[in-house]
């Protein structure tokens, strides 16, 4: 899916979308789209710090007392910004819970945080970069501690209904399939393809329980760099990156990634994969706006940023 600078939209479609009946993939097909989901979460949090309801530079205990801790790991000494751009050093949760394996499992925020603590952290906070999904169930706890509503209904009521996406929407508890026109979604596990379209998503959490569609990514990373959503120094603050190995030469700031392209476009999104489903895309800073979704992960993301950068760079 790809909006130009004039808000002209193409849709190029290949292979199919359901390998049983060979229909092809649905027009505005509902997907998940994973860790995009950090986007969403992280925007929600950087409102609240606009708001005076959160500081970035304030230490997680001072929201979540008690809750990071053990083997090392110290929520005293680390930032509520350090989670969002994942230089906290908390180790990541999905080391002990394999995806695939607890696919039907239901599962908490506070259950997966509590199985992380079990681990040491993978260095100091603030000392590097490493990608953690814990960071992010702790900045969904966050959300719920400041609002008192889950991140789920804050980021409804704060991104999805004003931006009026459709398509968009943080899974109900216990919600397993996926609303709407959907393709089947592939997983390949031990040699085998296994269709992985139902799941129970809670693992995932606000690190990416999120379903939505190509059309409607596009729409908030549009919203999200034109500052709909927030403030000029907070979307500044969450532009300010690290360098991060998500892509080769990307750099990672609060919970959006600088992607780089070959003609040197700026681009700004971040991309999702779970089982099923893999999603790539942003928006350049002249509005081009690109995701690309496939229905099957596979081992490397190679093709499918090839495909980004080539509707990033190309003339139509």
């Amino acid at each position: 899916m790809v909006i130009t600078q004039d808000d002209r939209s193409g849709r190029i479609s290949a292979g199919v979308g359901d390998l049983r009946t060979g229909r092809p993939f649905p027009d505005r097909a509902s997907v998940r789209i994973g860790s995009n989901t950090k986007a969403f979460a992280a925007t929600v949090v950087l409102q609240l710090v606009a708001e005076q309801r959160v500081d970035l530079d304030a230490p997680v205990e001072r929201y979540l007392p008690g809750v990071v801790r053990g083997n090392g790991n110290d929520g005293a000494r680390v930032t509520v910004r350090q989670l969002l751009q994942h230089t906290s050093g908390l180790p990541d949760y999905l080391r002990l819970r394999d995806p695939l394996t607890n696919r039907w499992n239901h599962t908490t925020p506070v259950e997966l945080v509590r199985s992380a603590m079990s681990l040491p952290p993978d260095f100091p906070p603030g000392a590097g970069w490493r990608y953690s999904n814990t960071n992010y169930a702790l900045a969904g706890m966050i959300i719920e501690r400041v609002t008192h509503r889950s991140a789920g209904d804050e980021i409804n009521r704060r991104i999805i209904e004003p931006l009026r996406l459709a398509g968009t929407y943080y899974p109900a508890e216990y919600e397993v399939g996926i609303r709407g026109a959907h393709p089947r979604g592939y997983h390949t596990v031990d040699g085998k393809r296994v269709d992985y379209t139902h799941l129970d998503p809670s693992w995932a959490g606000a690190a990416g329980a999120m379903v939505s569609t190509g059309e409607d990514l596009n729409r908030f990373y549009t919203a999200l760099l034109r500052g709909r959503l927030l403030p000029e120094a907070q979307l500044a603050e969450m532009k300010r990156t690290v360098p991060a190995d998500v892509y080769p030469g990307a750099g990672y700031g609060l919970g959006l990634v600088r992607i780089p392209t070959s003609c040197g476009k700026e681009f700004w999104g971040h991309g999702g994969s779970i089982p099923g489903f893999r999603t790539r895309g942003g928006v350049t800073a002249d509005g081009r706006a690109v995701t690309v979704t496939t229905n099957e992960v596979a081992d490397s993301d190679t093709r499918v940023m090839a495909v980004v950068d080539t509707a990033v760079c190309g003339n139509h």
